[in-house]
Protein backbone atom coordinates (compact mmCIF):
# COMPACT_ATOMS: atom_id res chain seq x y z
CA UNK A 1 0.00 0.00 0.00
CA UNK A 2 0.94 3.65 0.13
CA UNK A 3 3.22 5.11 2.76
CA UNK A 4 1.84 7.09 5.67
CA UNK A 5 3.49 10.28 4.39
CA UNK A 6 1.80 9.92 1.00
CA UNK A 7 -1.58 9.30 2.60
CA UNK A 8 -1.19 12.36 4.82
CA UNK A 9 -0.15 14.50 1.86
CA UNK A 10 -3.13 13.25 -0.11
CA UNK A 11 -5.49 14.14 2.73
CA UNK A 12 -3.99 17.64 2.93
CA UNK A 13 -4.42 18.15 -0.82
CA UNK A 14 -8.04 16.96 -0.72
CA UNK A 15 -8.86 19.22 2.24
CA UNK A 16 -7.22 22.26 0.59
CA UNK A 17 -9.12 21.65 -2.66
CA UNK A 18 -12.40 21.20 -0.78
CA UNK A 19 -11.88 24.44 1.15
CA UNK A 20 -11.05 26.26 -2.09
CA UNK A 21 -14.22 24.98 -3.78
CA UNK A 22 -16.42 25.96 -0.84
CA UNK A 23 -14.90 29.45 -0.59
CA UNK A 24 -15.34 30.02 -4.33
CA UNK A 25 -18.96 28.85 -4.11
CA UNK A 26 -19.68 31.22 -1.22
CA UNK A 27 -18.04 34.13 -3.05
CA UNK A 28 -20.11 33.33 -6.13
CA UNK A 29 -23.32 33.34 -4.10
CA UNK A 30 -22.47 36.58 -2.31
CA UNK A 31 -21.51 38.26 -5.58
CA UNK A 32 -24.74 37.07 -7.17
CA UNK A 33 -26.77 38.42 -4.24
CA UNK A 34 -24.99 41.78 -4.42
CA UNK A 35 -25.51 42.15 -8.17
CA UNK A 36 -29.12 40.93 -8.27
CA UNK A 37 -31.84 43.52 -8.70
CA UNK A 38 -34.31 41.43 -6.74
CA UNK A 39 -34.30 38.14 -4.87
CA UNK A 40 -37.21 35.94 -3.87
CA UNK A 41 -38.73 35.33 -0.44
CA UNK A 42 -36.19 37.18 1.75
CA UNK A 43 -34.23 40.42 1.55
CA UNK A 44 -30.75 40.53 0.04
CA UNK A 45 -29.00 41.09 3.40
CA UNK A 46 -30.90 38.18 4.91
CA UNK A 47 -29.83 35.87 2.09
CA UNK A 48 -26.22 37.03 2.52
CA UNK A 49 -26.29 36.27 6.25
CA UNK A 50 -27.83 32.86 5.63
CA UNK A 51 -25.14 32.07 3.06
CA UNK A 52 -22.32 33.07 5.40
CA UNK A 53 -23.67 31.42 8.54
CA UNK A 54 -24.68 28.09 7.03
CA UNK A 55 -21.93 27.19 4.60
CA UNK A 56 -22.62 25.56 2.06
CA UNK A 57 -26.31 24.91 2.74
CA UNK A 58 -27.14 28.62 2.70
CA UNK A 59 -25.69 29.07 -0.77
CA UNK A 60 -27.54 26.04 -2.06
CA UNK A 61 -30.81 27.32 -0.58
CA UNK A 62 -30.22 30.73 -2.14
CA UNK A 63 -29.59 29.23 -5.57
CA UNK A 64 -32.66 27.00 -5.30
CA UNK A 65 -35.16 29.41 -3.73
CA UNK A 66 -33.83 32.96 -3.60
CA UNK A 67 -32.28 33.49 -7.00
CA UNK A 68 -34.42 34.79 -9.81
CA UNK A 69 -33.33 33.10 -13.05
Amino acid sequence: MYSVEFQQALVVVVVVVAIFVVVRFELFCLKDIAEAENVRYLSKPTWAVICVLSIPIGGILYLLYGRIP
